[in-house]
């Protein structure tokens, strides 16, 4: 975080969210924010003087923020270091206001004619992403830009799926206006091949990543996995759009520039309920998708994808493998020191560069 110049990036008179990426809240590898990610960060911040902290959590269909936050470890270092969790679909939590964004919108304003809607405690707060490096089915990867599409956008947010990297755009324009700063910490420490954002690959890669420009973090990691980022539509429209950097190279690396030099072959493709997602989303059904939205019908849709990821993938596959991982692999044995120990330092134990 110092090498990647958090100081000037964020305004320390104004709020921090931590805005952390559970994806899945069963504790597979590659696909939550990790403990250490988490407390790393905010130890960073606490020392250069960041301390009104915050984390804001949301819901998807197929994830339980209260389940996912337990699960991979997050509560004992939310208690250590005094950080409150809001979560953003809770009424009482969070109140939600119609913006209309400065930016020329590509989609958000078609998709939402009524208005788009964010909340309202997002207005002059930073904001600290904490997304991971994997892949994504329906975006190729997901990562800094990917992250802002919980916290941002409400419940109704899977009406954009089928303009999926027009939304991402039009997100980060919005947080451009709406936030005092902008900046992220992606986990590659175990990053993620394959059909992300849950069912994936597990690989070891020992590389974490730091910026306040979100395209450019977001295009480097793509590059290592081994995707060419402008050919990624998001990160291709946000450079054009002038929101970032997404051209490699024409990012300046700070640190390992060997390890960010590295291209891992990764690719996505599908799982069964991706294929599902393409009809509906991408392919001959996408006609229909206010039928199967924007109705009670979703219910079948979020039923369906619960009981492939929670009844299906997980007792049968993924459990072992976050098994496997935990037992044969240096992250594995330091999430179960987490589960053990809660945190590994409590704030007071470092503090500056040295404590990051």
């Amino acid at each position: 975080m110092e090498l990647g110049d958090v100081r000037t990036a964020l305004d320390p008179s104004a709020t921090t969210i931590l805005k952390d990426n559970i994806s899945w809240h069963f504790p597979f590898p590659g696909a939550n924010t990790t403990p250490w990610q988490l407390e790393g960060v905010a130890k960073a911040l606490i020392a250069r003087d960041f301390d009104d902290l915050v984390c804001v959590q949301n819901k998807t269909v197929v994830t339980d923020a209260f389940k996912g936050e337990d699960l991979n470890g997050y509560l004992p270092i939310f208690k250590a270091y005094d950080i409150p969790v809001r979560y953003n679909f809770k009424p009482e939590d969070m109140s939600w206001s119609v913006y209309r964004p400065k930016a020329k919108m590509k989609v958000l304003d078609e998709i939402f004619p009524e208005g788009i809607l964010i909340p309202d405690a997002f207005h002059g707060a930073n904001i600290v992403h904490l997304p991971t490096v994997k892949c994504h089915i329906y975006t190729t990867t997901t990562g800094a830009m990917k992250n802002a599409f919980g916290g941002l956008l409400n419940t109704k947010r899977h009406y954009t799926h089928s303009w999926i990297h027009e939304t991402l755009v039009d997100l980060l324009a919005i947080q451009r206006e709406i936030h005092a700063g902008l900046y992220a910490v992606m986990d590659g420490t175990t990053a993620g091949d394959g059909p992300g954002p849950r069912t994936m690959r597990p690989v070891i890669k020992d590389v974490m990543l730091a910026s306040q420009d979100q395209v450019a973090i977001d295009a480097v990691a793509a590059s290592m996995m081994g995707f060419d980022p402008m050919s990624i539509p998001y990160i291709r429209m946000a450079d054009e759009q002038g929101l970032g950097c997404g051209r490699r190279e024409a990012i300046e690396v700070v640190g390992d520039e060997s390890l960010a030099s590295e291209r891992w072959g990764f690719s996505v493709g599908d799982n069964g309920a991706s294929m599902v997602g393409d009809l509906l989303w991408f392919g001959p059904l996408k006609r229909f998708q206010k039928l199967f939205f924007h109705t009670p019908l979703v219910n079948v849709f979020v039923a369906g994808s619960e009981a492939y990821h929670d009844y299906y993938r997980w007792p049968l596959k993924d459990r072992k493998v976050f098994e496997s991982w935990l037992q044969t692999t240096s992250w594995g044995h330091l999430f179960a020191e987490y589960q053990q120990r809660g945190t590994l330092a409590g704030p007071g134990a470092a503090s500056g560069p040295a404590g990051a």
